[in-house]
């Protein structure tokens, strides 16, 4: 079966990673943790499957999709052609969609009720698989964002822990859109410390995933100990630009 991605896109996508490999690195060294201590997802949310394609082509294992109508298309291309990728799930879920990722994703990142977790669970359950989850903390406060307040997440946690055949496997946030230099990275070094104190009472050996980060703020994200960043527009372009053939 023929790909989709033209040998051009895949060399402005391939260049793209660089850079953003390269910044990557360089923030892990500032930092002085270890090399490869950082997962690259690419967000190819709005975008069409080629430029997934291009992007796995390229070298990048791990790709991300907001919307689950994006995300299971792009699976079963995937699928079609043979093409391994660890894909997440980055954007609100909603708990009458559920059904249709379970067994899809390598890690749900955006678990933000203890009843949407129970809709995993049952899902998974009977669909005989375990599914990788994250809770997500809503750390700046802002009323636009979903997620746990710092003060909900060991009363949530507690509740989740008894569900069958999910893991959790950490925490992910979202900082604000920055009104003063420094405020993501404050609100990410707020999530580090509530990550610390949560793996401490959870003791859960699966605890090992922080994700926080996107184009304008991975830098900041992985200073403060984030292990996954969720990159789109860095790698893909900008998504209010695209215009379909």
């Amino acid at each position: 079966m023929d790909y989709d991605y033209s040998e051009e896109l895949k060399k402005k996508i391939s260049d793209n990673i660089l850079t953003v490999r390269q910044s990557i690195d360089n923030a892990i060294s500032v930092s002085g943790r270890e090399k490869g201590s950082v997962t690259l997802i690419g967000v190819s949310k709005v975008f069409p499957v080629e430029y997934a394609e291009a992007a796995v082509m390229s070298g990048l294992a791990d790709l991300g999709e907001n919307r689950v109508q994006e995300l299971v298309p792009k699976v079963e291309r995937f699928s079609a052609l043979d093409i391994d990728a660890r894909w997440h799930l980055i954007g609100t879920l909603q708990k009458n969609k559920v059904k249709y990722i379970i067994g899809k994703t390598n890690l749900i990142h955006s678990v933000n009720t203890v009843e949407l977790a129970e809709e995993i669970s049952k899902r998974s359950l009977s669909n005989n698989v375990t599914t990788r989850i994250l809770l997500q903390a809503n750390v700046s406060g802002e009323a636009s964002k979903h997620g746990f307040a710092p003060h909900e997440l060991k009363p949530a946690i507690d509740k989740i822990e008894a569900l069958p055949s999910i893991e959790v496997c950490g925490l992910m946030t979202m900082a604000p859109i920055e009104t003063y230099e420094g405020e993501a990275r404050e609100v990410f070094a707020k999530t580090r410390a509530l990550f610390e104190e949560l793996k401490k009472y959870t003791g859960f050996e699966s605890w090992k995933v922080l994700s926080m980060g996107m184009s304008q703020d991975y830098e900041s994200a992985i200073l403060e100990g984030s292990t996954h960043v969720r990159i789109g527009t860095a790698i893909f372009g900008n998504r209010a630009e695209y215009k379909p053939l």
